[in-house]
């Protein structure tokens, strides 16, 4: 799924959640950050809003775009775990952010029973020989 949304002045950040009865494993990647119609020369520094291993909240700077000099930037896929938040730290936007959602259902009851089969049919398998030297 594709994800987009801009960040202004009036809108400083936006929040991409999942519901937490979803027992999905979800993928948010960040591929492009840009200024674009309207913005002025001015430093527009977006920060992602996470939590880190320990369940604090964190805010980490991932762009600084000015008109003049750097008005777009690739962020090749960074992936984020939901929920994550984008904010305009600084400047007056607007901003667009680009990127993917993916979702990874996690394997069925059934998949567990097909591992139990492959093992047993691994056991079959002759013993491996020592090579004769």
């Amino acid at each position: 799924l594709l994800l987009g949304c801009e960040l202004t002045a009036s809108t400083k950040s936006y929040t991409f959640q999942v519901d937490e009865e979803d027992d999905s494993d979800h993928i948010l990647a960040l591929s492009l950050v840009c200024l674009t119609d309207g913005a002025k020369d001015e430093c527009n520094v977006v920060e992602v809003i996470g939590r880190n291993h320990e369940n604090q909240e964190i805010a980490v700077p991932v762009a600084n775009l000015k008109l003049s000099c750097q008005p777009l930037l690739s962020l090749d896929n960074f992936k984020l775990q939901p929920p994550v938040t984008f904010r305009l730290a600084a400047g007056s936007g607007p901003v667009h952010l680009a990127g993917w959602h993916r979702i990874m259902h996690r394997e069925d009851a059934s998949f567990e029973e097909d591992d139990d089969l492959s093992e047993e049919d691994e056991e079959e398998l002759p013993p491996i020989m020592p090579a004769k030297k």
